[in-house]
């Protein structure tokens, strides 16, 4: 997979988890601990987006 592809997929990882955050906050009664891991997840995508774009490849974090 080519960078901008796995930039691509990422990015729609970070659509789908703004739906769900949506979702979930117009529920009649949300799970606010499911939003905090959904916005967790989503900000950890937003921030390895940046790394990528800007070459900053050396810090980030190895996948366990």
């Amino acid at each position: 997979m080519s960078m901008h592809e796995h930039v691509d997929s990422l990015r729609s990882k970070h659509a789908r988890l703004e739906q769900l955050i949506d979702e979930e906050l117009h529920r009649p009664l949300p799970d606010q601990v499911t939003v905090s891991r959904l916005k967790k997840e989503k900000l950890r995508i937003k921030d390895e987006i940046e790394r990528l774009e800007h070459g900053d490849v050396e810090s980030r974090p190895t996948l366990n």
